[in-house]
């Protein structure tokens, strides 16, 4: 398995066996998340998600065929997006080693549900996940805060030229239309990625990234006409877009950045200060694929999804005894500060 994609896995055994070593304020917390047996996998529950998932795709596959060559087949892209999204999160667990401890079947798993499947590159994915959690919010260290087609703190703002500028003046408002594309945005940075990656390594992605492109285009121009299925394609990858970006945009947006000048703050401080968790019940969580529990997930990211609803309330209460701000909130409301950070972030400009 390549190095990035198990390097989270790796820093959280590393790093909880530093906090015990020290005393740290996380030391309690890992105790009783591993008293309660919250770390250990449960590859059944995960084994009949992904069965249950490809039974949805399997059946919208069909329905696209059945339908054929008509307009109406393209409202089976809102199905197929947020199938595609459930495949993602698979994914987005198997980097964490939350499936499977197994080296070789993470990265298995990992290959088929986003090189395969999604047409996204799932080295690149790794490597750029795991600097974020190493780091999360730092605007030196985390690239999910730095310099891009948005921006996230009024220094990076003032920096912006031309078109960048006008962009940065509108982020917030623009922020949902930019998710439309996403999903597009998503498979370019993989392919880009491919020159990054060993020889060996390169070669295995390439050629499921290739496939998965081939098998697309050939499904499409099967069941549809070319402009229907240009249509389709289009429509199916903004849906999917914003889908995720709906997925991730609370997780970290207007919440504490870390000052890189000032002091080192220990892991349960950098994991929480930095992240929001998100209320609601079994929908939520679906449709958040678990991580609307961004604290829980942060501090333990090789915590299989289930298990987050269950070490909530434990971390909760360690926070509250330390008096560290745990921070959570609505989907509506999670959104609402995300939005208002990056207005704010544009001030400066307007």
């Amino acid at each position: 398995m390549p190095q990035a994609a198990t390097t989270v896995a790796e820093r959280t055994r590393d790093g909880a066996a530093s906090a015990g070593s020290t005393g740290s304020d996380f030391a309690p917390l890992l105790r009783a998340v591993k008293g309660q047996g919250l770390l250990e996998r449960r590859t059944g529950w995960y084994a009949a998600g992904i069965a249950a998932n490809l039974l949805a795709l399997g059946a919208v596959l069909t329905g696209m065929v059945l339908l054929g060559d008509t307009w109406w087949t393209l409202l089976l892209a809102l199905p197929l997006a947020v199938i595609w999204s459930r495949t993602a999160f698979v994914g987005h667990d198997a980097g964490h080693a939350q499936i499977t401890g197994d080296r070789r079947a993470s990265r298995a798993i990992g290959l088929v549900h986003a090189n395969l499947l999604l047409g996204m590159n799932e080295a690149w994915w790794n490597d750029k996940h795991v600097r974020h959690h190493a780091n999360p919010n730092h605007v030196d260290k985390d690239p999910d805060v730095g310099v891009g087609a948005l921006v996230w703190t009024q220094k990076q703002a003032a920096q912006r030229e031309g078109f960048a500028r006008w962009l940065t003046r509108n982020q917030a408002l623009l922020f949902f239309p930019m998710l439309l594309l996403e999903g597009i945005a998503l498979k370019i940075s993989g392919f880009q990625y491919l020159r990054q990656q060993p020889a060996r390594e390169r070669t295995l992605s390439a050629l499921l990234l290739v496939a998965h492109l081939g098998l697309y285009a050939a499904l499409l121009l099967t069941v549809m006409s070319p402009g229907k299925a240009v249509v389709f394609a289009l429509v199916h990858h903004a849906l999917f877009g914003l889908h995720l970006g709906m997925a991730f945009a609370p997780n970290h947006k207007g919440m504490e950045m870390p000052d890189p000048d000032g002091d080192r703050w220990g892991h349960l401080q950098r994991q929480v200060l930095t992240s929001r968790n998100v209320r609601g019940a079994v929908l939520t969580d679906w449709f958040l694929g678990g991580l609307n529990y961004q604290i829980e997930h942060h501090l333990f990211p090789s915590m299989p999804r289930p298990h987050l609803r269950l070490a909530q309330p434990l971390v909760k209460a360690h926070c509250e005894a330390l008096g560290m701000p745990y921070a959570e909130t609505g989907l509506v409301e999670s959104y609402r500060q995300a939005l208002e950070h990056m207005h704010e972030v544009g001030a400066p400009l307007r």
